[in-house]
């Protein structure tokens, strides 16, 4: 049986469908077996006030739909404008590739899977800030 499996640590949070979920005392392991079903790791989530970098915003905008608080449809081409900007400044194979698998993530409505792969770049895009940093 295939679906995702959450490991949560002790009194660790996790947003499924929208209801925030909190494990108990000890480490537990929750298989979601619901294909499309929502879900964020509160401890992953990106909050407003760090929604600083171009990878920030997007990643931001996918969290905004898997917690319901953004529409689908508009948030899918918010996401689709983001990502092709993105691949306009992250020209190296592997964030190409793991761009384009958060393009099909998307498009396929598994936005979970898109959002993972978009956090892949977060250290990327952090060294490429420290080494050409903005203008003030």
């Amino acid at each position: 049986m295939s679906g995702l499996v959450l490991k949560l640590g002790p009194k660790e949070r996790v947003l499924v469908n929208g209801a925030v979920i909190e494990n108990g005392d000890r480490r537990s392991r929750l298989s979601i077996l619901t294909p499309n079903a929502n879900i964020l790791r509160l401890r992953d989530a990106i909050r407003p006030d760090e929604v600083t970098t171009p990878v920030r915003r997007v990643c931001y905008i996918a969290q905004l739909i898997l917690s319901g608080d953004a529409d689908v449809e508009e948030g899918r081409i918010q996401l689709m404008r983001g990502v092709e900007q993105l691949s306009q400044a992250l020209a190296d194979d592997d964030s190409r590739q793991q761009l384009a698998d958060a393009t099909e993530a998307f498009l396929e409505g598994e936005f979970y899977r898109g959002l993972k792969r978009l956090r892949s770049l977060l250290p990327r895009e952090e060294r490429l800030l420290a080494t050409f940093p903005r203008p003030s």
